[in-house]
């Protein structure tokens, strides 16, 4: 059985789809059945991975804030 060190140790792997062997998987698998620490780990460091992937968001001109604002005045 894999100690939590070890789980740590694999999560990018098991996170990136990186090659695993069958053994390295089946015992990955097994300790997060029972572990809900790693479980834990590695559903964040999935959000981590996800969230850094995605394209930053698009920046508004400051042309657009202004007239925005200027909208929001002029509202009773």
């Amino acid at each position: 059985m894999l100690k939590c060190k070890h789980v740590v140790e694999k999560a990018d792997a098991l996170v990136d789809g990186a090659p695993l062997s069958k053994r390295e998987r089946f015992a990955l698998r097994l300790h997060l059945l029972i572990c809900h620490h790693c479980r834990r780990y590695v559903r964040q460091l999935r959000a981590l991975v996800t969230s850094l992937r995605r394209p930053p968001p698009e920046t508004v001109s400051q042309e657009k804030v202004d007239a925005v604002l200027d909208k929001l005045d002029k509202t009773p």
